[in-house]
């Protein structure tokens, strides 16, 4: 179902909003898509690392010997064997430690063999020594002054953080005093004020606050970490890896290695899953190990591997007060606490503050962020970074305070919701946001509409929430090849289905067929620039490159034809494989001849190319509302989800089942936010839940119908009005589920994954969040 403000027009398209495959489908259904792990490269080494055992302990030793003596194997790697020559301060830059153990999982050597077998055995025998150091593992303790100090020399600042923020706005309202007295665990901090917020609460009808925690959280995806490292006769270096972004990883790997640029070539191979993981994380490893033994090496994690040492979701605490009264939201006091594990690059503070003011307005507010350093996995990215933790706490407590007001839910974020121009938390204006429509159609929706007819221990729960999405650089080429295809080349990872969307936009543009186009994607020797895969930036930015170039291309091909046949080009029309005068089929010229004439001699005119080039001047959000319906068992305290509903604004739905398989894909993992998945680590800080035997991730039994509804509020620069959609649907969804389960049993959850155990001692008054 789709609700739109575009124009009628619109709908005479024959390609856009017409639901059609992905253009990998068919190869990835019949096995034919080439992955990593798939790849054959003569003289391929594998790679196996040795991981430290303790949250935090000095290197004292490592014996090599009896692994170096494995039959097979090639080398054992300590840190001083890997050829950094950069300095930095991230985990890029230290991908082996050296002389001190900061997360129990931290690789602290590599064994390299002819076969992966050899390697994993060699692994075994390596001997690390190691003196255990006072580990800093509680989040909220090891922010207290006097606190053990996770690493020597911690970080100032959050790069990813700092990058996040600014793609989401200024800092018009940013503070930079009145913090309380920390320890050196804390890297980073970020706050904003408006008003006065202690005299703003004081004058609410209401005010609700609550504490809630979020665990860390794995992205679950189905490939491991994975990448391949050659060094080419000349000395190139070319990376082949399963990454959201190949211009990213040329720039870091060539500052780490202090290579030129030039040097470096990353091929970016089909990507089996990402969700944020795999932006930068193996790379460096397994570059630095080609470099150090001058042959290729293949480095595919194992699943534990992958658990251990990779680079989940942060855990956060969450402390959330809000005011309002019958005219809506009025006021705002958050503190938001981030574990950045032993590696803060990818923290999300910098953007916490924004995403905890949910897509509403306030009259005053005081909302802070500080990133800390504990002796865990360094953090990284999970699809709408930061924003299904700050959505549970903010939309658990409208959902209170419209209790307290005795409102209708609805009405109450209606009533709150940010308008264009209207101040969002760091200073910056609101763009025009779709968030009232999702809201409408969820009041209309039949879950919302017949909640009062479900039976007792049954309940439905709503929560509305947006992602602000990115700007970002990006190019496109688009050309006439000599079979009469129009060819559209970027350097997009392609995450989701988004190289099928550049098809649309360039088809729509140009006017053929959709199988008139063929989307290829360069490496970054070959192709235009393109942003990482990360953010629901890239149908934003990179589409509109692609439309850009097609454009061009369009009017390259009506300028030729206009001089063959004589005809002004304001008189031509594309259709289908031809140029032809409007309404004149059949006297026009066949772009499949003006191709195979291009590609000949003497052709007379110059090639049909054309470079697009895009760069957003502002963010597009898209927001979204989501309904969950659940039963809870008060004996057990098991949920079941019966039902569930998104409803979201995407700008324009360039295909749409794409974007509703966006939509249902987000909906299961916020289940999993919501229900079942959460690391767990004992009280030295080790994993315990390595494995998907621990780990519980949404299975079919745990999903049920999820009904999508398409909203269309077009953004002013995306392409043809389409909006970044990838990171929203799964903003919402733990929100939802947990209203959801107060509604039913009348006890609010205030930690995620909201498990049974949890459900069944707060029914018996034993628990209150984690």
């Amino acid at each position: 179902m789709a609700v739109n403000e575009l124009d009628s027009a619109a709908s005479s398209s024959t390609t856009l909003g017409i639901s059609s495959p992905r253009l990998d489908s068919e190869d990835k259904v019949r096995g034919r898509t080439r992955y990593v792990a798939d790849l054959f490269i003569p003289g391929l080494l594998h790679a196996r690392p040795v991981l430290g055992i303790y949250a935090h302990a000095r290197i004292t030793g490592i014996v090599t010997s009896s692994a170096r003596n494995v039959p097979g194997v090639v080398a054992v790697l300590t840190a001083d064997d890997i050829p950094i020559a950069g300095d930095g301060n991230s985990r890029s830059f230290e991908p082996l430690a050296r002389t001190e153990v900061v997360f129990a999982g931290q690789p602290v050597a590599f064994v390299v063999a002819e076969t992966e077998e050899a390697a994993a055995d060699a692994v075994e025998l390596v001997e690390v020594s190691y003196e255990r150091l006072p580990a800093a593992i509680d989040l909220e303790d090891v922010l207290k002054p006097g606190a053990p100090i996770a690493r020597p020399r911690a970080q100032t600042a959050s790069p990813s953080g700092a990058s996040v923020h600014a793609a989401a706005g200024g800092t018009g309202t940013e503070v930079t005093e009145g913090f309380e007295p920390v320890s050196a665990n804390v890297v980073n901090k970020k706050r904003y004020r408006r008003g006065n917020v202690a005299e703003a609460l004081a004058q609410c009808a209401a005010v609700v606050e609550g504490r809630f925690t979020t665990s860390w959280t794995y992205q679950a995806y189905l490939e491991p970490q994975s990448a391949i490292a050659v060094v080419d006769p000349d000395g190139t270096l070319t990376v082949t890896t399963s990454s959201q972004g190949i211009f990213y990883v040329r720039a870091q790997l060539a500052q780490i290695y202090g290579l030129p640029p030039d040097r470096v070539r990353v091929i970016g191979a089909p990507l089996g899953g990402a969700f944020g993981g795999k932006i930068m994380f193996i790379e460096p490893l397994v570059a630095g190990i080609a470099l150090a033994v001058g042959r290729p090496v293949r480095l595919v994690l194992t699943r534990r591997e992958d658990f251990a040492m990779s680079n989940p979701a942060q855990a956060t605490v969450l402390e959330v007060r809000i005011g309002g009264g019958p005219a809506g939201l009025a006021a705002l006091e958050a503190r938001a606490v981030l574990d950045t594990g032993a590696y803060a690059e990818w923290s999300v503070e910098g953007l916490m503050p924004v995403l905890l003011g949910g897509p509403y307005r306030w009259s005053s507010w005081d909302v802070q962020a500080l990133a800390v350093q504990t002796n865990r996995v360094g953090t990284g990215s999970y699809r709408a970074p930061g924003a299904p933790q700050a959505t549970f706490a903010l939309e658990s407590l409208v959902d209170e305070l419209a209790a307290r007001l005795d409102m209708d839910p609805i009405d109450l974020r209606i009533q709150s919701a940010a308008q264009e121009g209207d101040e969002m938390i760091d200073g910056k204006s609101w763009p025009a946001l779709g968030i009232v429509a999702c809201l409408e159609e969820a009041r209309r929706h039949p879950m919302w509409t017949g909640r009062s007819g479900i039976p007792s221990e049954e309940g439905v729960g709503l929560a509305a929430g947006y992602w602000p999405g990115q700007t970002q650089a990006a190019a496109a080429l688009c050309r006439l090849d000599p079979d009469g295809v129009i060819s559209v080349l970027t350097a997009a990872v392609d995450v989701s289905g988004a190289t099928s969307g550049f098809a649309v936009i360039a088809a729509e543009v140009i006017g053929v067929p959709l199988d008139h186009i063929r989307v290829r994607t360069g490496d970054t020797s070959s192709a235009p620039l393109a942003p990482l895969s990360a953010g629901s930036v890239i149908t934003y930015a990179v589409g509109r490159a692609v439309q850009h170039a097609a454009e061009l291309v369009r009017d390259q091909l009506l300028d030729i034809a206009s001089m063959r046949l004589e005809i002004d080009r304001e008189d031509l029309e594309i259709e289908g494989d031809s140029i032809q005068p409007k309404g004149s089929p059949g006297l026009g010229i066949r772009i499949s001849q003006l191709a195979r004439e291009m590609h000949g001699f003497g052709f007379g005119h110059p090639p049909v190319e054309g470079h697009g080039r895009s760069y957003p001047s502002g963010i597009a959000p898209s927001s979204a509302v989501n309904l969950a319906h659940v039963r809870v068992d008060p004996e057990t305290g098991r949920t079941c989800v019966l039902g569930f509903a998104i409803i979201q604004d995407v700008g324009r739905a360039l295909n749409p089942a794409l974007v509703e398989g966006q939509m249902r894909g987000g909906v299961t993992q916020a289940i999993g936010w919501g229900l079942m998945e959460g690391l767990q680590y004992d009280e030295h800080g080790n994993l315990v839940t390595g494995s998907f035997l621990d780990y519980a991730i949404p299975g079919a039994p745990d999903v049920p119908f999820i009904d999508t509804t398409i909203v269309e509020v077009p953004s002013a620069e995306g392409p043809f009005g389409a909006k970044g959609m990838g990171e929203t649907p799964v903003v919402c969804g733990a929100g939802a589920l947990a209203n959801a389960i107060a509604a039913a049993i009348d006890v609010r959850p205030r930690h995620l994954p909201i498990t049974a155990p949890q459900i069944w001692r707060m029914l018996h008054g034993r628990d209150t969040a984690a």
